[in-house]
């Protein structure tokens, strides 16, 4: 609580400073905002400030009077009426009791004292305890003694093997409301029909349209909810099964009708299958459809991605850490000549260099290749058990044997101390390649090179189950899979067209 004198002070700076009470509350260090305000309001209304606080009454002269009233006419019991109004402890009801109703106030039974009974009072407690409709605290209290007491007294007038036969358990009796019983039970066999229709529409769904058991069933087609209703036709009525499934009537007609009529896309539907397994689950329906394309049939991309959508041809994708071959800075680093300019119009121009790790369960197999910028070719690779300077070494000594007398291309890579070594570094001197790098943990400096490595690893290596497989067929499969890159994968870039077509349609090989 502040003094007088520091409220006096609050106001009058307040006052001083054109009531700004952001300045007057930054000098003083108090008080808020509001309570600054009421200060002024009270001093210009009067004149000056309180000197003491006046202490306001927690409870109103109606309050206390209705507190007593409550008392007096429900057996005047304090612990009764302050449960039933809230209000006040017990102790202030007592106070209240004696100020406006002197003597009213029942004296309560101190230890040490006793209250004599005759014999008849205690027959009829015992009669009012076993006939009661309330709590025995409220016939005790009433009578003007203790549960406890009470029940000597009943044990005392009947005996124990008696009260014993009394208090063996009763079988509830069966409510009187036969219709409602009825009503219950049929309104529960209604929800078990629905819940198990829903079931069925659930399994249904799973086992001919291919969904998960735990999918929305909003999340179906007109189409695929047709065909599961006409799978449960036989079970359940047509109209149980719209209602479950929230198709109207004539949707489901059109449906029906439209799945009687030969599929407009038949044979292209399959020869989209046959193109997405042929590739090994790798093409999406861009490259699907530039073969359809190719092969001389016209069919919009929309209908290619819909019969995809709807054979679930889905390209699987999965995100891994990959392999760091960072080892501090071991030797001065080039600048960035490439500087994230992946276009190179003649091929041989610019390289990007990269390690990548494949873990399978027979071990770690690393993949080293150099990727032409022109058309996205590998140019050259190695593939090893051991990310060292011989894998590096041996690619690059592969690329440079496919150089002709005048090729001295940028070779980029980044900061892995394979690129940093002397037998790297003496061979890129002897050839004349122009070495650059990425900056310290920056991918996206050599994107293109990282790019190639997701691409590989989801045509190629997520999703595929390992387990038995030698490291020896691994790199087999690593190997036949560069090559069908070459010169069998088709990119939309190219023209649709593969690297090795590409440069042969260019006149750049034979």
């Amino acid at each position: 609580m502040y003094s007088y004198e520091d409220r006096m002070k609050a106001v009058k700076l307040y006052i001083k400073y054109d009531f700004s009470a952001t300045d007057t509350i930054r000098e003083l260090g108090y008080p808020n905002r509001k309570m600054l305000v009421r200060w002024y309001k009270e001093y210009k209304e009067t004149g000056d400030l309180h000197k003491q606080y006046i202490k306001r009454p927690k409870y109103t002269p109606e309050q206390i009077k209705a507190a007593v009233d409550y008392y007096l006419e429900h057996g005047r019991n304090i612990t009764r009426t302050v449960r039933a109004l809230g209000y006040p402890s017990r102790d202030e009801l007592a106070e209240w009791i004696d100020e406006l109703a002197p003597e009213k106030r029942k004296a309560r039974i101190k230890s040490g004292t006793m209250i004599q009974f005759s014999q008849e009072q205690k027959n009829n407690a015992v009669i009012e305890l076993c006939t009661r409709e309330e709590s025995v605290a409220a016939v005790a209290d009433r009578i003007g003694t203790s549960r406890g007491v009470l029940y000597k007294w009943k044990e005392k007038l009947l005996g124990k093997e008696y009260i014993k036969d009394m208090e063996k358990p009763r079988k509830p009796s069966l409510p009187n409301d036969r219709e409602a019983l009825v009503a219950e039970v049929e309104s529960l066999k209604k929800e078990i029909y629905r819940k198990q229709i829903e079931l069925d529409i659930l399994k249904k769904a799973a086992e001919i349209v291919k969904k998960d058991l735990g999918i929305d069933q909003q999340g179906l087609t007109n189409r695929e909810r047709t065909i599961v209703i006409d799978a449960l036709r036989t079970k359940y009525p047509l109209n149980d099964l719209l209602e479950m499934t929230g198709l109207s009537k004539s949707s489901y007609y059109y449906q029906k009708e439209t799945l009687r009529r030969p599929d407009k896309y038949g044979s292209i539907r399959t020869r989209v299958k046959d193109i997405f397994c042929e590739n090994k689950r790798r093409y999406g329906y861009r490259r699907v459809h530039a073969i359809i394309r190719n092969n001389g049939t016209t069919v919009s991309e929309k209908v290619i991605r819909k019969i995809m959508k709807e054979e679930r041809l889905v390209i699987s994708y999965r995100k891994k850490r990959k392999y760091s071959s960072y080892k501090g800075e071991v030797s001065p680093a080039p600048e960035n000549v490439i500087n994230r300019n992946f276009h190179a119009d003649t091929p041989n121009t610019k390289w990007l260099t990269d390690i990548t790790e494949f873990r399978i369960p027979a071990g770690k197999v690393y993949l080293s290749p150099i990727i032409d910028c022109f058309d996205g070719m590998v140019v050259s690779w190695a593939i090893g058990t051991s990310p060292d300077a011989e894998l590096v070494n041996t690619m690059l000594d592969n690329a440079i044997s496919q150089l002709s007398g005048n090729g001295h291309p940028i070779i980029h890579s980044d900061r892995g101390g394979h690129y940093r070594w002397p037998g790297w570094l003496s061979r890129v001197e002897n050839f004349g390649l122009i070495r650059s790098m990425s900056k310290k943990g920056c991918p996206p400096d050599n994107s293109a090179c990282e790019g190639f490595f997701g691409r590989l690893k989801n045509e190629m290596f997520y999703n595929h189950s390992w387990k038995g497989v030698s490291i020896e067929q691994f790199i087999k499969e690593l190997d036949d899979y560069l090559i069908w890159y070459n010169k069998k994968r088709i990119k939309i870039s190219l023209g649709a067209m593969s690297p090795i077509d590409y440069r042969r349609s260019m006149g750049l090989i034979a």
